[in-house]
C-alpha cells in the first residue's frame, strides 16, 4: 500500500517531507480513513506515510487567554468525549465525538483526519462548523488559518495543499448562556455512519433565543447552516410551535443527497425530526441525556515518551515488544499491524473478519489502548509495546476473561472470541467492577454473528468478580 514509512519526531521534519515529496506524501495519525482510502485506490500516488503520532505537541487540548479552545492534530475522539473542558465548554463536538466508530476506532482516530477526509457523513464536522471552527494549516514556507466553512469545495475534497499540515482546530468556547446539542440518526447504536446529524448552538436570555447556529450533517454535499431556521429563532421563545415551524425551515435550507444509506426524500424528512428534537432536548436542558458521565475508552495507556530520532522503514528494523518479548523485523514495514502480527509475528489469534474495522476481530493492545490493528500500519509497532491474546495468560494461568468464556460457553464459532475477550480484559484493566452499560459499551466495536451477546455480557461481568 506505501513504499515508504516515516516515523516523525517534530512537526518541522513533516513539512520538509512535505515539501519535498508533495502530492506522493501523505501525513498519518489515526489511519482509520487513510488506511481504507489508499486499500481502495481513493488516494492514488501516495508512496510515503509520515506517522505524526509521537509528537506531543499535537496532543493537547488548550484554552486561550481569549477564551478560544485549541485542539492539537493529534486530540483524538476519545479524547474529546472524556476531556472536561471539552464536555462542558464545546458539547456538541464531545458528544459527536462519542458517537463516532467504536472505543477502539476512537483511541486512534483524530478531529483532524475527520476533518481533512471530508465526508459530509464524518461526525465532528457537524458541531465545530456550528462552533465557529478554523483550521491552522503549516506549510515550509506559510501559515494559515481558515474558517471550517471555507474549509471545503466539495465531497472529499478540501483547501489543503499537498505540502501542509493540519496543526491546530480553534474554536470559542461555549459561554454560561449557551446551550447546546448534537442528534445523530443512524441504522445501528454504534460503528454506524450518518444518515442525518444536526448540531446545534443556540445562546439564551431567560427563554428567548440571542442567536443560534444549526448545521446539517450527511444531507448535503458540504456539511451546511440551516440559515432560515437559525434566523427564524432569533428573538423568540423555544415553543412547541416556534420549534417546529424552525424544523420545518431547516428543511428548506437542505438539498439532501440520495445514497445507499439513504434516499433524499427520507432525508429531508429526518432533517425535520431532529431538528425538532435537539430543540426541544435544549428547551428542556436534556441535551446530555444518552451521553454518559464517563465514557468508557479501553484505554489504560500512561504518557508517550515519543521517539528520539527520527525512522524509516524499509531502510530500518521495526524493533517492537509484543507480549512482553523483543522482536526486531526486516520485513512487514508495507503491512497493516493485523497482517503484520499474523505473517511476521506468526500470532494467528489475532483474526481478520472485515478488514475494515468494523468487526473487532483483529483487536490487540497499542500502548496501553485497545485498537484495531487492521487500521494501523505496522511500522507504528517500532518502539512500541502491543499485546495480543496470547499474551493474556500468565503462564497455564488463563486471564479471568478467558475462563469464564470457557465457563459461561461464550463462544459458538469462535472467530469473534478473541476480539471479544481483548475488549473484556482491556476493559477490566480500566474499570475493575463495570455495570452491564459499561460492559456493553466495552463490546460495541466486537461483533458477533453467531449470539445474542447474552454469554459474552454474562461473562465479562463474572471475570470482574475474580479481579475484584
Amino acid at each position: 500500500m506505501w513504499h515508504e514509512y516515516i516515523n516523525a519526531t517534530s512537526v518541522d521534519e513533516v513539512i520538509q517531507i512535505l515539501a519535498e515529496k508533495r502530492e506522493r506524501a501523505r501525513v498519518i495519525a489515526g489511519g482509520t480513513d487513510l488506511i481504507l482510502e489508499l486499500e481502495r485506490g481513493v488516494r492514488k500516488g501516495v508512496d510515503t506515510l509520515i506517522d505524526v503520532t509521537r509528537i506531543s505537541e499535537l496532543k493537547k487540548i488548550t484554552i486561550d487567554e481569549d477564551d478560544v479552545i485549541h485542539l492539537g492534530a493529534l486530540v483524538t475522539h476519545n479524547d474529546c468525549a472524556s476531556d472536561k473542558l471539552i464536555r462542558t465548554r464545546a458539547y456538541p463536538l464531545s458528544r459527536a465525538a462519542w458517537e463516532v466508530g467504536a472505543p477502539q476506532i476512537r483511541n486512534r482516530g483524530t478531529i483532524a483526519g475527520n476533518l481533512i477526509t471530508a465526508s459530509p457523513a464524518n461526525d465532528t464536522i457537524t458541531p465545530l462548523m456550528a462552533l465557529g471552527a478554523s483550521v491552522t494549516l503549516l506549510s515550509k514556507n506559510s501559515e494559515r488559518t481558515i474558517p471550517l466553512k471555507e474549509f471545503y469545495t466539495g465531497v472529499r475534497k478540501t483547501v489543503m495543499q499537498p505540502d501542509e499540515m493540519l496543526v491546530d482546530i480553534s474554536f470559542p468556547a461555549m459561554t454560561k448562556s449557551q446551550r447546546g446539542a448534537f442528534i445523530k440518526l443512524a441504522l445501528r447504536r454504534a460503528q454506524a455512519i450518518s444518515l442525518v446529524d444536526v448540531a446545534l448552538l443556540l445562546d439564551l436570555k431567560a427563554d428567548t433565543v440571542k442567536s443560534a447556529s444549526i448545521t446539517l450533517g450527511a444531507v448535503t454535499p458540504i456539511i451546511a447552516h440551516a440559515t432560515k431556521a437559525e434566523q427564524f429563532l432569533i428573538g423568540k421563545k423555544l415553543t412547541d410551535k416556534n420549534i417546529i415551524q424552525a424544523a420545518e425551515l431547516a428543511v428548506e435550507s437542505a438539498t439532501p443527497i440520495d445514497d445507499v444509506r439513504g434516499s433524499a426524500t427520507y432525508r429531508r424528512e429526518m432533517v425535520k425530526v431532529v431538528v425538532k428534537r435537539g430543540l426541544t432536548m435544549i428547551r428542556d436542558e436534556k441535551q446530555e441525556s444518552g451521553m454518559p458521565k464517563k465514557p468508557i475508552l479501553l484505554d489504560t495507556q500512561t504518557m508517550d515518551d515519543g521517539l528520539e530520532t527520527i525512522s524509516k522503514f524499509p531502510e530500518s528494523a521495526i524493533e517492537t515488544k509484543i507480549n512482553n518479548k523483543n522482536y526486531s523485523f526486516k520485513s512487514g514495514h508495507d503491512k497493516t499491524l493485523l497482517r503484520f502480527l499474523r505473517e511476521e509475528g506468526m500470532l494467528i489469534g489475532t483474526k481478520e473478519g472485515c478488514a475494515e474495522g468494523e468487526c473487532g476481530a483483529c483487536t490487540v493492545f497499542l500502548d496501553g489502548q485497545a485498537v484495531m490493528s487492521c487500521l494501523v500500519p505496522a511500522p507504528r509497532a517500532h518502539n512500541a509495546e502491543i499485546i495480543t491474546v496470547e499474551g493474556l495468560a500468565n503462564g497455564e494461568e488463563l486471564h479471568p476473561v478467558q475462563e469464564k468464556f470457557i465457563e459461561h460457553a461464550a463462544v459458538q464459532c469462535g472467530y469473534c472470541i478473541p476480539g471479544f475477550i481483548m475488549s473484556g480484559a482491556k476493559l477490566l484493566e480500566e474499570k475493575p467492577n463495570p455495570t452491564k452499560d459499561e460492559i456493553e459499551q466495552a463490546i460495541t466495536g466486537n461483533l458477533c454473528r453467531c449470539t445474542g451477546y447474552y454469554k459474552i455480557v454474562d461473562a465479562i461481568q463474572d471475570a470482574s468478580k475474580m479481579k475484584a
